[in-house]
């Protein structure tokens, strides 16, 4: 059974859906109740794992997400979806970088595309994808969510749990 919840958020209102437990869409804004846009019925309980962490995300106390998911997408999708997840907190990856680690430099326009198809946004990190000469291009829930994410990511506020992260995953800070 599909539910919902919109939550407030620094960069505004989100709405949070899950699918029979597991967290199937992160995305900005409310859904138009007029619509049928298959997210099933408001609910007020459901998603409090979620809300804690992404509290935490924001308050500078969480560099990742443990949650139950369920991503919908092509096996491509679902593969850069997965390569992003491995972009450190705090740093930032190039979309032709991320098709050459998927195999293809030439692919880069299809990483952006299945980028764009993101269900789970800040979740899956994929405001930490950005153009080959550092651009920030192409974010679904706009250039200046991405531009927060990422000063968010890299202000001093945050460079503790940079080093921890970074301490956690085995790579340089």
């Amino acid at each position: 059974m599909r539910i919902h919840k919109s939550v407030v958020t620094p960069l505004g209102v989100f709405t949070l859906a899950s699918d029979e437990g597991a967290l199937c869409a992160v995305f900005p804004g409310i859904p138009d109740p007029a619509s049928d846009h298959g997210l099933g019925r408001i609910v007020e309980d459901g998603f409090e794992e979620a809300e804690r962490q992404l509290a935490e995300y924001f308050a500078g106390q969480r560099c990742c997400f443990d949650l139950a998911t369920e991503m919908r997408g092509t096996d491509f999708q679902r593969r850069v979806w997965a390569e992003v997840g491995t972009i450190p907190y705090g740093q930032t990856c190039s979309y032709k970088t991320l098709a050459i680690r998927l195999g293809d430099a030439a692919k880069a326009r299809g990483v952006g595309a299945a980028l764009s198809r993101n269900p789970l946004n800040i979740v899956i990190p994929t405001h930490r994808v950005v153009g080959s000469r550092g651009a920030l291009t192409g974010y679904s829930a706009g250039i200046g969510s991405k531009r927060f994410l990422l000063d968010h990511e890299a202000s001093d506020a945050t460079a503790a749990m940079r080093l921890q992260c970074a301490h956690a995953a085995g790579v340089p800070a």
